[in-house]
């Protein structure tokens, strides 16, 4: 009997894992907060049966099974822990030049690596692949995989919808209602917020696209395909994004564009140092939990700012604070006693906990959601990129107080962002029901994005707009006006040229009186 039972329970799995994709997961960008919505991805559709080979920075331990890693590792400078304060905030000036080199052609420079320069070569074929999965941000050469392995593309947004790419995604956008992804406007919006939200919107995109054009020679070069790399785009069956309507508003999209905010969140993270969780079981006053995420450096901050943070947190004792840094030496003297700092904290872990009370952050969206998921409030010191819009939309739900920026934190404006968040109880109130509203779904984002991938490599390309097809001009529909224009202005001139014609042939026209007079006064001098 137990043969009989082994042997069909090994059948079973072996028509499981027969039927199962093929994967490659593509992810040369090494930001740590980027990674983490990939690689929760990838191991899951590697648990679902699928074989997965994934190209990242961040090879693990012990991989779990059907899980093969094709390891870039130190062929790029590490960033986690590694942003001081002053290139931060040459992040947050927008220096669209150092951002598209960074993220996008030294980047792209890693497809001479030997182990990708592998996969492009000598693809498997034992089976072949099924489907790619990349991250779209801006290093689009990556999407050359698509057309080079002839099969289907996912791609994910580890943000919200990167609306400089509309247009070749046929997405609708509506600057009236949808705020650009640097513009840190709220919804609704004023005149003004629409009017600057318009202009930026233009300007970001004609300032990111301009500068990725140069990627279509790594395409070339690598690939042997010769086409301008926003092309590519149209190779692309499915689009996840990390953002959710609770969080990032109302907007409308394409079939193709699959919601997936949280997708990363687990309820349970990896478990807590002895040392920490004591310190945090014993803070029955409240705790802070204060990180600026896996890249910024919070000791390498400005002086002042930091003898902020140590005057603050020394006043509200008994209340303790954990905070995140990297290099404890870096700090300078004087760290109150109620403040424990480590390199590292399991984050879920730590704001799952009961008596975290707050959480002080630079707004990261992966941060944010975890937040809002284990119902925690914020307050938040934006330094770049998205943080703006995600701490500002968040401050509109009254869920967090946010401080602006580094500069604008001082002893005043922390000590009023943290009374407000510990003793208003409006602001638990509204992270509570913003929590159940990010929580209220028909199926969990993780099991959301593993279907439609599944769907996808199915069925292929069926849920992309037919406006990727359209040329700008037609998808703003400019040759239906200019022909209604000439339309209208024909028949007006043709209205027009019948009513004089009509005019001269009534009696009594006075131009016709005037015209006869005048045939009559020239036949007299004759």
């Amino acid at each position: 009997m137990r043969l009989c039972l082994l042997t069909v329970l090994v059948a079973l799995t072996c028509c499981h894992l027969g039927s199962g994709l093929r994967i490659l997961g593509v992810f040369p960008l090494n930001g740590r907060s980027h990674w983490m919505m990939a690689e929760r991805l990838m191991v899951a559709l590697a648990e679902r049966g699928h074989q997965v080979d994934v190209i990242t920075h961040f090879p693990m331990k012990t991989p779990p099974p059907n899980y093969k890693e094709i390891s870039l590792e130190g062929s790029l400078e590490a960033v986690q822990n590694n942003l001081d304060a002053k290139t931060a905030n040459q992040f947050n000036q927008m220096n669209f030049d150092v951002m598209v080199d960074k993220a996008g052609v030294k980047v792209c420079d890693l497809l001479a690596h030997e182990n990708i320069q592998r996969v492009i070569k000598n693809p498997p074929n034992d089976p072949p692949y099924d489907l790619v999965i990349t991250e779209v941000f801006i290093s689009p050469c990556y999407l050359a995989f698509s057309r080079h392995l002839k099969v289907p593309m996912a791609v994910i947004m580890t943000s919200s919808f990167l609306d400089w790419l509309e247009d070749v995604t046929g997405n609708p956008q509506n600057t009236a209602f949808m705020p650009n992804m640097f513009s840190a406007f709220a919804q609704p919006m004023s005149f003004s917020d629409r009017l600057l939200n318009t202009l930026l919107s233009k300007f970001f995109a004609y300032q990111l696209n301009s500068r990725m054009d140069i990627m279509s020679k790594h395409v070339k070069d690598y690939f042997g395909i010769d086409i301008p790399v926003r092309e590519l785009h149209k190779d692309i069956a499915l689009y996840l994004v990390n953002s959710h309507h609770s969080l990032n508003g109302i907007k409308p999209t394409n079939p193709n564009i699959v919601e997936v905010g949280g997708l990363h969140v687990t309820e349970n993270g990896n478990p807590l140092s002895p040392e920490v969780k004591k310190w945090l079981d014993e803070s029955t006053h409240g705790c802070i939990y204060v990180t600026f995420g896996s890249m910024v450096r919070i000791e390498t901050f400005p002086k002042p700012l930091l003898d902020a943070f140590y005057t603050v947190f020394k006043k509200i004792a008994p209340v303790r604070v954990l905070m995140k840094i990297a290099k404890k030496e870096e700090l300078p003297p004087g760290l109150p006693a109620n403040v424990m700092v480590q390199p590292w904290f399991s984050q879920v872990t730590v704001l799952k906990h009961k008596n975290v009370k707050a959480f002080i952050t630079h707004g990261g969206l992966m941060g944010f959601q975890e937040a809002v998921y284990f119902g925690v409030p914020l307050i938040g010191v934006p330094i770049f990129g998205d943080q703006h819009t995600n701490l500002k939309s968040a401050a509109s739900m009254k869920i967090a107080v946010s401080l602006g920026s580094p500069s604008n934190v001082t002893v005043e404006t922390l000590s009023y962002a943290i009374d407000k968040v510990l003793n208003d109880d409006e602001y638990r109130t509204n992270m509570k029901r913003i929590s159940t509203l990010f929580k209220d779904r028909p199926m969990k984002p993780l099991d959301e994005a593993v279907y439609w991938i599944e769907y996808v490599a199915r069925h292929g390309n069926v849920l992309q707009s037919p406006a990727i097809h359209l040329t700008w001009w037609q998808q703003n529909l400019l040759d239906v006006y200019a022909f209604l224009f000439v339309c209208v202005a024909a028949v007006l001139g043709v209205v027009v040229f019948v009513l004089r014609k009509l005019t001269r042939l009534l009696p009594g026209c006075k131009s016709c009186s005037k015209k006869d007079t005048k045939t009559s006064e020239s036949k007299k001098r004759k």
